[in-house]
């Protein structure tokens, strides 16, 4: 019997999207706008975080967000109620964007005035790692009581991002959480990692986290 002939359709569906990502990331480049992909698993404080990050970078930057949820339009009322410009994206039931939905998106939102632009993804720690959304650079959140295992559970996300946040720093003393283990094991995927220990709800590191991104911001948009 013939062995079964078997196609590579995701590898393909990865190329064709690598390739979109990449024009949306040299359009973007030329508007002088930085995108931010935030990604974490639910519940992690991607918007808190982004509430925080708003407060400290909007002196100098003009932001925008997106927030991707399959329902629901929480998340962009909360941060619309800061003033900032605010959208929401719905994906219709799936678990992550694409570089096509991300630039449905911003070419919904507009870049015209805006420096900064945080596309907060949809929570989940599997899909949206795999999909090149045409940022500037890749963020993550990492919540204490998640675990320090998560690296070695979803090593693909831990790969990707540049900088990695370990966020709800305030609530380490009632976990079992080994910060330094963390940055062992992501360290070994990813040695060019930056690593931040922040906790959103009180502020505790978040100055130092928006200094690292106001140099990327400021480096992408020369």
């Amino acid at each position: 019997m013939d062995k079964v002939r078997i196609f590579e359709i995701k590898q393909s569906v990865y190329e064709n999207n690598d390739q979109e990502a990449e024009r949306l990331r040299q359009r973007l480049k030329s508007e002088k706008t930085c995108l931010m992909n935030l990604m974490s698993s639910p519940g992690s404080g991607k918007t808190t975080t982004v509430l925080r990050l708003i407060e400290k970078l909007r002196d100098e930057f003009k932001i925008g967000v997106m927030e991707a949820d399959i329902d629901s339009a929480v998340d962009a009322e909360t941060v619309a109620a800061t003033g900032v410009k605010a959208i929401q994206l719905h994906t219709g039931g799936m678990c992550h964007l694409d570089a096509p939905m991300t630039e449905s998106g911003i070419n919904e939102f507009g870049t015209e005035e805006l420096d900064f632009v945080i596309l907060e993804n949809v929570g989940n720690l599997v899909c949206p790692a795999e999909f090149d959304t045409g940022a500037a650079f890749d963020m993550m959140l990492l919540s204490v009581p998640e675990g320090d295992d998560k690296p070695l559970k979803y090593p693909l996300m831990f790969s990707k991002v540049s900088v990695l946040v370990i966020n709800k720093i305030d609530v380490k003393p009632y976990f079992n959480f080994d910060t330094e283990a963390v940055r062992e094991r992501v360290t070994k995927l990813n040695p060019d990692i930056k690593v931040f220990e922040i906790s959103a709800k009180t502020g505790e590191g978040v100055d130092e986290l928006a200094a690292c991104l106001a140099e990327k911001i400021r480096e992408w948009n020369k």
